[in-house]
């Protein structure tokens, strides 16, 4: 059945039309549903998205307005489906009971205190870079970071391969010093 042979359905028989709309688009909806949530949400609240999807069609549709309805329910579907999905993820985030056993917390071997200082020390070393100022910061961010080659970072900031290489062993300096008290 055509899309224009089920508006025609929608606007002068709504039950047919809807039927009709729900029995050639099952399959395609379906598998919208089913591509964005396998794999997180059980296949009863994939179907339930479906239904949900059909019911916001057959509520909000208007057969006089034209358009493609096949693209239309393609995005009712994937829209449906995305805040599913995103229900879906906050569920799983936010109702889990301290006292359960699922409740990770911090995951053993793991040292707090190592992690706390390794941040200060990147903080540090971040600030330190962004304070030599330009050319600098953009040459040691793109060879340490970026791991490019001076001639590249050249290019970049419009100075000579063996200009690059002298700012960076002169910022170097400067950061170490600057980063004395991290050591």
């Amino acid at each position: 059945m055509s899309e224009s042979e089920i508006n025609d359905k929608l606007k002068y028989s709504p039950n047919d039309g809807q039927r009709a709309l729900f029995d050639q688009y099952y399959n395609y909806v379906y598998a919208i549903a089913l591509r964005i949530l396998r794999g997180t949400v059980p296949m009863s609240d994939i179907e339930e998205c479906v239904i949900d999807t059909f019911a916001n069609i057959m509520l909000n549709y208007d057969p006089d307005k034209g358009g493609s309805l096949k693209a239309y329910i393609g995005t009712v579907a994937k829209r449906n489906s995305i805040n599913m999905l995103r229900k879906a993820n906050g569920k799983a985030y936010n109702n889990i009971s301290i006292d359960s056993d699922d409740f990770g917390g911090v995951v053993s071997g793991t040292d707090v205190e190592q992690a706390a200082e390794n941040t200060l020390v990147s903080e540090a070393i971040i600030n330190a870079i962004k304070a030599l100022g330009e050319p600098d910061s953009i040459i040691i961010i793109q060879k340490y970071f970026y791991d490019r080659k001076s001639s590249e970072i050249g290019k970049i900031v419009g100075l000579s391969s063996t200009a690059v290489r002298a700012r960076i062993s002169r910022a170097m300096k400067k950061l170490k010093n600057d980063l004395a008290d991290f050591c």
